[in-house]
């Protein structure tokens, strides 16, 4: 591509490369240049004008934008994605439900290492969207790309993008009262549960409120509805060997990881009883503030396996925003 200033005795044709006012109109940049664009300019005393023009095997911004955004969303409906029609070089890249989006790193670090006019932006991997929700721009910078180059970039793009949806229904909560505890405290851990699963599109599916103890939590979990099974001790778990991952061995069920290396979040603890999750909650998770609790219940809801490892490395990013309303936050 060829750019800069030319005699506008040599612009017709050309793309206008920054906005000009002539004839009290406005000519938008990026529009190709007329002959009574022209003759308004040389009205208004310009004698020349920046512009660029294409050269063999370049692809204008507006095309390499939409064939770039085919590329990367090839089946909207199977990818759980859609894709704007381009503007200014860009097309932007929308959720059409909730789930996770799944962005495989090293293609969109190729893709952009193209050509430097060439760019994909997305949310981080694994961030939790709902329906509408902007989740990548892809954006010519220029006014035209080397098609070699797109055609290098729209390769790579397939896979590099798509949704995870929900694939889970359901959640069963069982929530503890603590000596002391409030009736609001058990009130409001429920509120944010819901809150929470009906972001996913999810729903309770039932709620058993039971003394804090290890033998009324462990029968609470038998025959309790929910493809994920949710505990929210009204004392804090602090401990393999307290109550409520006591509980789940009780009941038959195994504890696979005690604790997270997330801020707030630390005290979760992962099981399962039967073939279901169980998600110890920490207390945090009676906020509605982000916690190590959502990246957990998330992924599970998507159908995505977690194991500890998977919990471990949770702790690069793992540094939340505090929760002003903690008993005991991390400073002061």
């Amino acid at each position: 591509m060829k750019f800069g200033p030319v005699p506008l005795a040599e612009a017709a044709g050309a793309i206008l490369a920054h906005s000009a006012f002539a004839g009290g109109r406005r000519i938008a940049k990026g529009s190709l240049l007329a002959r009574e664009d022209l003759e308004a300019l040389a009205a208004a005393g310009l004698a020349q004008v920046t512009v660029a023009r294409l050269e063999p095997g370049d692809v204008g911004e507006a095309e390499a934008a939409r064939r770039l955004g085919a590329a990367l969303v090839p089946d909207p409906r199977a990818a759980g994605l859609s894709v704007s029609e381009p503007v200014n070089g860009r097309v932007n890249i929308h959720a059409t439900g909730p789930g996770l989006l799944d962005v495989d790193a090293a293609r969109v670090l190729a893709l952009n290492a193209c050509d430097p006019a060439i760019t994909l932006a997305t949310l981080a991997p694994l961030t939790r969207v709902g329906p509408g929700v902007l989740v990548a721009t892809a954006k010519i910078i220029t006014y035209a790309v080397p098609g070699a180059a797109l055609d290098r970039a729209c390769a790579l793009a397939g896979g590099a993008l798509r949704l995870r949806p929900v694939v889970l229904e359901t959640a069963g909560l069982i929530l503890t009262d603590a000596p002391g505890q409030t009736a609001r405290l058990g009130a409001k851990g429920r509120a944010a549960v819901e809150k929470r699963l009906r972001a996913l599109g999810m729903r309770l599916a039932a709620v058993r409120e039971v003394p804090h103890d290890a033998s009324a939590i462990a029968g609470a979990l038998s025959g309790l509805a929910g493809d994920i099974l949710l505990i929210l001790t009204g004392a804090a778990t602090s401990d393999p060997a307290d109550d409520a991952p006591a509980a789940v061995r009780m009941a038959g069920g195994r504890i696979e990881r005690f604790g997270m290396p997330v801020d707030p979040g630390n005290l979760l603890f992962l099981g399962r009883y039967g073939d279901r999750p169980v998600i110890g909650l920490p207390g945090c998770a009676r906020s509605p503030a982000l916690n190590g609790a959502d990246w957990v219940l998330e992924r599970l809801a998507c159908g995505l396996a977690v194991t500890g490892a998977d919990i471990a490395a949770m702790g690069v990013g793992g540094l939340l925003k505090e929760i002003k309303t903690r008993p005991h936050p991390r400073e002061g």
